[in-house]
């Protein structure tokens, strides 16, 4: 059975410890709650949609579980419920899902000269969910794309701050050759950065930026989790409209996926991957891979599927 969830009105004052606050709280839907924050670490104010647990009402006193969904490139944080079932996926499971803005080029990533995303999400975000919203601290983490990226990278350079992590499509060894370095300075470029080196520097020059943010760098630190990661091959699978072209994106997110999923077993890590059936760089792949991967996720972070 569904439960009805209602949501207060928002009144208290928790800050984050750099001073980060809930400034505006508006429910979109019946589980849908949006969270406009003033955010130090971002110089400006920014939104975080989050999916209430279904027995948020009747359970007032309870600290929930949290899955954070990492939006992808030239998105933003409604994606997940504009494009995905994820209500509908998650409407008997209590847990607290977070669906962060993170830019529409924002690489989850404290930049060298521009946002500090990581610590967005990482510490304002997180202290103001845990301060005022009864968020707990068992966590997953999953993202498409970009937030794939995001999600393996965030996991990797936090050890144990996420119980399990998945990726779908994810750029997942952002300096496996020249092309994977040129579709990240690309994107950038495109969304109307001057300077693509904003981000992590130059990626000869500044190399060891580029690495210290690369999540095939740091796959050694996600042993211990159950991790999930799929990406489609590129060429048109069941899921795509007929006269679907071959996919350079998702070709290279899967060249990056296979080989951070090898260094992973070499490694000894927990590791599902779904790397070999057709498909493109597209939301209907990511939905599905959300529903295959979700269980797992849930698990992991003690919020049992029925």
């Amino acid at each position: 059975m569904t439960h009805a969830v209602t949501v207060s009105a928002h009144t208290t004052v928790a800050t984050a410890d750099d001073g980060a606050k809930v400034v505006n709280q508006t429910t979109v839907a019946p589980r849908t709650v949006d969270l406009s924050i003033t955010s130090p670490a971002l110089s400006g104010t920014e939104t975080v949609r989050l999916l209430l647990p279904p027995d948020w009402s009747n359970q007032p006193a309870s600290r929930w579980p949290v899955l954070y969904l990492l939006h992808g490139c030239c998105d933003d944080y409604r994606s997940w419920t504009r494009y995905t079932d994820v209500a509908e996926l998650s409407a008997h499971t209590d847990v607290l899902i977070v669906m962060p803005e993170a830019g529409p080029a924002g690489y989850y990533s404290n930049w060298l000269n521009g946002p500090a995303w990581e610590t967005f999400h990482l510490v304002e975000v997180r202290q103001l969910l845990e301060r005022d919203y009864r968020a707990g601290q068992s966590r997953a983490i999953a993202g498409l794309s970009m937030g794939g990226f995001g999600a393996m990278s965030y996991a990797a350079l936090n050890p144990g701050m996420f119980k399990a992590v998945a990726s779908y499509s994810g750029l997942l060894d952002t300096a496996y050759n020249q092309v994977s370095i040129a579709q990240i300075q690309g994107i950038l470029s495109g969304d109307g950065h001057a300077n693509p080196d904003a981000l992590w520097g130059d990626p000869v020059g500044n190399a060891d930026v580029w690495a210290a943010h690369n999540p095939y760098e740091h796959a050694g630190n996600l042993r211990g989790a159950p991790l999930y990661i799929s990406s489609g091959t590129g060429e048109p699978g069941p899921l795509d409209a007929p006269g679907a072209k071959v996919d350079p994106s998702e070709q290279l997110t899967d060249t990056e996926s296979t080989v951070m999923v090898a260094k992973l077993r070499q490694l000894g890590a927990s590791v599902t991957d779904d790397l070999t059936n057709p498909g493109t760089h597209s939301w209907r792949y990511w939905q599905r891979a959300l529903h295959a991967s979700f269980p797992t996720l849930m698990q992991a972070i003690g919020a049992p599927t029925d």
